[in-house]
């Protein structure tokens, strides 16, 4: 790996891997917790109508569907708490127009739109400044909003009606919890790709709480798996000229699956 790391485009990389992981473990836990695995899906490929309407505009992609995709979440979280619709029709629904919105403006796009399939599959080997300092502030945000409201956020995830009781703004904590899910998964959409992103969101975090009782125990354990995976897919990726997002969740996923596997030995023994 040190071999590696000479090269700028590859220190780049690892750098915009461990960012990506810090933010996705801290909300990957809540993803998980909340049972929002899904959602988080749909939040992904409903940006993708940003990412058209971008081209569209002729602006940047990521900056148009930062409102977009909150937009779509916000708009998700609306709807299914003041509605009798069951959320993963909602999430069904929007997933659906996002993508379709997205390729019908691409359509619309004069010209060759040669980038567009780095927001599904990634560019981590080809990440730029701004996307790493845009990476940075929103790791920051996560950090800052989860440490002042922690107290919050655990009675929302674990037992909405005790907070309910406590006075503790549910529905506002919800729409924030999905804001947050919607720029982590925007912004890192950009660096690692749509499937990869949900990958990083979902699996350290289904890892990390089968070891940890508490919430934040999660949240710092996932992050560390989640540098450890992309680290170690990287290294891989360039030792054997592979794709390094693809990769990178072959080596995430066997982790899960051995972590299955431990968990029931243990639990037979």
């Amino acid at each position: 790996m040190i071999e590696a790391l000479q090269f700028e485009f590859m220190r780049n990389a690892v750098l915009a891997g461990i960012l990506v992981s810090i933010a996705c473990g801290i909300i990957g836990s809540y993803v998980v917790v909340n049972k929002m695995v899904f959602l988080s899906g749909g939040i992904a490929h409903a940006a993708y109508g940003g990412i058209g309407l971008g081209y569209y505009l002729g602006l940047n992609p990521t900056l148009v569907a930062i409102p977009f995709s909150l937009l779509s979440a916000l708009t998700m979280g609306i709807v299914y708490r003041r509605s009798e619709q069951h959320e993963d029709t909602l999430i069904g629904v929007l997933w659906a127009v996002g993508m379709a919105l997205g390729i019908i403006f691409i359509d619309l796009t004069p010209g060759y739109t040669a980038d567009l399939m780095s927001y599904l599959f990634g560019s981590i080997l080809a990440v730029s400044t701004s996307s790493i300092v845009m990476m940075l502030l929103t790791d920051i945000i996560i950090v800052l909003v989860v440490y002042f409201l922690y107290n919050e956020f655990l009675a929302l995830s674990f037992d909405e009606e005790y907070a309910s009781v406590l006075s503790i703004p549910v529905e506002s904590l919800y729409l924030l919890q999905l804001a947050l899910t919607s720029l982590t998964v925007v912004l890192a959409m950009r660096i690692v790709g749509l499937i990869m992103v949900i990958a990083l969101l979902t699996i350290p975090a289904a890892i990390s709480i089968q070891f940890t009782t508490r919430l934040y125990q999660t949240m710092v354990l996932s992050s560390f798996l989640g540098i450890v995976f992309t680290l170690s897919g990287l290294y891989l990726s360039y030792m054997f000229n592979l794709s390094s997002g693809a990769t990178i969740i072959l080596v995430a996923s066997s982790c899960f699956l051995l972590s299955m596997v431990y968990k029931r030995m243990k639990k037979a023994s």
